[in-house]
């Protein structure tokens, strides 16, 4: 196939084989392997279109949503002059209008809905499937809200709080399981397996993937050139994959600079599965080696979204190839760190942060006080969500409330009449 003659193909990361996108998210081969966008264009080109479509030429759709959602990047003073650092950098994914900050789902997540949902009216039209621990849930529940798009989300039982959006809709299917995050996910394939209905895809979904890698983007357009480190909390390591490849392609740029920035990747103690098969020089996670006890951990975390019992560590392409490639380290922080560091965060910049957003800044504390990052190097920090008490302040949360119930370990016998009476309705 002739990239000449598209906007944009896929390639195994493992074999090279390159294919046309129809929603496609797995090698045609059987490769245990990511597949990685290729865009004709070579220079990154600022649009005039709203929030993350302003880098259209880097994601894999057409079209866009009139949907001013994207990440912000500006010079931090209150935190920077905290830990000694002349250039710190700060890519706030949430709700702060004071900076223009429009993610009303105070998620990065949203980031990876908006072009997820318009590849898959473009390429498919069936209807998505998400399963999450609440903020990619709540994420796509919120765009659906806006552009009456009808989703399912499962999530957690234990998570429904985090199921809200700003304006009131009944185009979300929400099923809650009585289990973890990976309950969820195993339930969400199940639904995603009828017939009409197409998981999102996670990791291997190259529209979330390039709409979380638009942080990258907006950092390097803003300092203009490529960061000397990025940080991130991380629970899939997906969003800094995205990021990676986003540098890879602007490297390709050429005005960006040409050496990639090192990965400064944090995890939430006690559930550190990369973090411990990273340290040990391991591309595998061993479950009895690094997730000991999973279940018990995963309610102990601050940041329970970082948990992921099978994240794209190993998978061609995923995170051990990202941190031998570009370089980097995985921190592990405690919950009274990341509380900490949360708290400073709020005093220095003034906006309010997500626990996952607070492991990340703990992990940049950390690496100051080590010496792993120097006063002068150019850092950028994302902030994967916040602005929680700014958008309560100025809009009305609408709680969704679930469809259905289920146990974890469930069939999809359970809930295929109700699901397909409420799409029904909705196509209706």
């Amino acid at each position: 196939m002739n990239i000449e003659n598209e906007k944009y193909v896929l390639r195994c990361v493992e074999c090279g084989k390159v294919v046309k996108d129809e929603c496609t998210d797995r090698c045609p081969l059987g490769h245990n392997s990511l597949l990685r966008t290729e865009y004709r264009a070579e220079q990154l080109t600022v649009r005039n279109l709203p929030g993350v479509f302003k880098y259209i030429d880097f994601l894999p759709v057409e079209g866009h949503l009139p949907v001013d959602s994207g990440p912000i990047t500006y010079k931090s003073e209150g935190l920077s002059k905290e830990l000694g650092l002349k250039n710190l950098y700060i890519t706030f994914n949430g709700y702060w209008p004071e900076r223009h900050a429009n993610i009303k789902s105070c998620s990065f997540k949203e980031l990876e809905v908006l072009p997820t949902v318009v590849r898959v009216k473009e390429k498919c039209k069936d209807t998505l499937v998400v399963a999450s621990a609440g903020n990619t849930s709540r994420a796509f529940a919120q765009i659906s809200s806006v552009t009456q798009s009808p989703v399912v989300t499962v999530v957690p039982e234990c998570c429904l709080e985090r199921m809200w959006t700003t304006q009131e809709t009944d185009n979300v299917c929400l099923i809650s399981v009585r289990g973890d995050y990976t309950d969820a996910i195993r339930f969400g394939e199940k639904v995603s397996s009828l017939k009409g209905f197409l998981g999102e895809g996670g990791a291997k979904n190259v529209a979330r993937r390039d709409g979380m890698g638009t942080v990258l983007l907006d950092g390097a357009v803003f300092m203009k050139r490529l960061p000397d480190y990025y940080f991130q909390g991380v629970g899939s390591g997906t969003g800094a994959i995205a990021c990676w490849e986003a540098a890879m392609r602007i490297i390709r740029d050429g005005r960006f600079g040409n050496v990639l920035p090192k990965f400064c990747l944090s995890q939430n103690l006690p559930f550190v599965p990369m973090y411990s098969a990273w340290k040990d020089g391991r591309r595998e996670i061993a479950a009895d080696i690094d997730m000991i006890n999973a279940e018990a951990s995963i309610r102990e975390m601050r940041a329970d979204v970082l948990s992921n019992r099978n994240p794209p560590y190993s998978v061609a392409g995923g995170v051990y190839d990202m941190l031998c490639d570009a370089g980097g380290m995985i921190e592990c922080v405690s919950n009274r760190e990341a509380d900490d560091a949360g708290r400073l965060f709020v005093s220095a910049e003034e906006i309010d942060i997500d626990p996952a957003a607070s492991v990340s800044v703990a992990s940049l504390v950390k690496a100051v006080e080590n010496q792993q990052v120097g006063s002068t190097d150019r850092i950028l920090l994302n902030v994967t969500g916040g602005g929680y008490e700014r958008v309560r302040e100025e809009h009305d949360l609408h709680r969704v409330k679930p469809l259905l119930g289920v146990g974890a370990g469930a069939g999809v016998e359970e809930v295929r009449d109700e699901v397909y009476r409420w799409i029904g309705g909705r196509r209706g």
